[in-house]
């Protein structure tokens, strides 16, 4: 399992999302995207689903039903989900790895 895994299943997530909103549809067709295939999103979705360790999945999960994202950028060491500044024991420093928001529970991401 790897950091990204979980990052491309919020992106393909929010893209599902896009899928069962017509405004967003028509916005898409608008600008000339074709809208994305729902049956080849799900296929997607349940390969990522099989690399994610079942604790993050768990976390993500819990995170979208509450708010609608389940992973928050942080930008100058405060969560971009709740705005809250994390201490400085939470930086990723050199490594990348997973870590929660203390405050809010989504999954952070350091750009």
């Amino acid at each position: 399992m790897n950091e990204g895994s979980v990052l491309r299943l919020h992106d393909l997530d929010l893209m599902v999302a896009e899928t069962r909103d017509p405004r967003s549809l028509a916005r898409l067709k608008k600008w000339g995207f074709p809208p994305p295939e729902p049956i080849a999103l799900e296929r997607e979705r349940a390969r990522l689903l099989a690399e994610i360790d079942r604790r993050w999945l768990s976390h993500y999960e819990r995170a979208m039903r509450r708010y609608g994202k389940g992973v928050a950028v942080v930008r100058d060491r405060v969560c971009q989900g709740c705005f809250i500044t994390l201490p400085t024991s939470v930086s990723p420093g050199t490594s990348v790895s997973l870590t929660l928001c203390e405050s809010c529970g989504r999954i952070l991401y350091w750009p």
